[in-house]
């Protein structure tokens, strides 16, 4: 299983760590995932997702799992 979020396709970042002499290294930046039961009053299910932290903020500013996709569904395409 990758390290992604299931809603929005967030994935690591994978830049350079530069020193003070400019040598340039590899670093990576992972996602901040928790797993988490999100229930949709709409559907009236559970589910368990493993989500962004962003992500898991986002869904309790809109309310809901139903809204959050119909909000937010053309901006994360996968």
């Amino acid at each position: 299983m990758s390290r992604q979020c299931d809603l929005t396709g967030k994935r690591r970042l994978v830049g350079h760590k530069i020193s003070h002499s400019n040598i340039k290294t590899k670093k990576r930046s992972q996602v901040n995932l928790q797993t988490k039961r999100v229930f949709d009053p709409e559907t009236g299910k559970t589910i368990k997702l493993r989500l962004a932290a962003r992500t898991i903020k986002t869904l309790d500013k809109v309310g809901s799992l139903s809204k959050f996709l119909r909000k937010y569904a053309a901006s994360f395409q996968a």
